[in-house]
């Protein structure tokens, strides 16, 4: 009986079989990988439109490349990354998720998540929201002078905002400031009964990335330097991400 590998894919040149040969072990041997489906077991997304990850890669390694990238599912993976934990190869199906996201046109992914990402790109925030610097600045004190005058027992808490040489440089999620900024107090109060020094930055605070998420990597990057340069400006020696 012969024992010839099985060729996957078809007469069309495949480029996603091409990404998923870069992403599997042993020199891209697809012949090593097990349909265990241990991917699928734990993964949130499994179900979701139908699809699960072991579904997904078997579709990308049999070149079925206008099927995947008309699928919605690669937007419902969180890149938790427990498949790769999972995997007893150890494939890395959410580096082909984020692959194949950067290959739909910028302007046909998800319209919450690009807005987002284009949002945080408006100003040194960093903010999903929009948020200018200014406005965090103010929100930050004026709900800070409130807890310190309502709440005795934390009279001497702080929330700085830009101090130089703190330990920890604090991001934070976007959306509290603006929509629920009592929200922020619970994490103070927890740092000032520890006793932590800590500071958040009038610029890059905003502690999400959506442009990470959209395969927007210019973008990604631009935001992760300006959060590292006002680290590093003020001196701070370990940048804390919230989110």
């Amino acid at each position: 009986m012969s024992e010839e590998a099985i060729k996957l894919g078809g007469k069309k040149k495949s480029i996603i079989l091409d990404k998923v040969k870069e992403i599997v072990p042993d020199g891209g041997n697809l012949n090593l990988w097990l349909t265990c489906g241990a991917c699928s077991s734990g993964c949130p997304a499994t179900g979701l439109d139908g699809m699960d990850p072991r579904k997904f890669l078997r579709m990308a390694a049999l070149g079925m490349d206008d099927e995947i990238l008309k699928s919605n599912w690669p937007w419902m993976c969180t890149m938790c990354e427990r498949c790769i934990y999972v995997c007893p190869m150890k494939i890395n199906i959410p580096q082909l998720v984020f692959n194949i996201r950067a290959m739909r046109p910028r302007e046909e992914r998800p319209k919450g998540i690009l807005g987002s990402c284009d949002m945080a790109l408006r100003n040194d925030s960093c903010s999903a929201m929009g948020t200018p610097p200014d406005d965090f600045v103010f929100t930050v004190e004026d709900v800070l002078e409130e807890y310190q005058e309502s709440q005795p027992e934390f009279k001497d808490m702080q929330a700085p905002i830009d101090k130089k040489g703190a330990e920890f440089f604090l991001n934070q999620n976007s959306r509290e400031p603006v929509t629920e900024p009592d929200e922020m107090v619970p994490l103070w109060k927890i740092l000032h009964l520890a006793g932590v020094d800590w500071t958040y930055g009038s610029k890059g605070w905003g502690g999400e990335n959506y442009c990470l998420f959209i395969a927007d990597n210019e973008s990604w990057e631009k935001l992760v330097r300006v959060k590292a340069k006002q680290t590093d400006d003020l001196g701070c020696k370990t940048y804390l991400n919230t989110e």
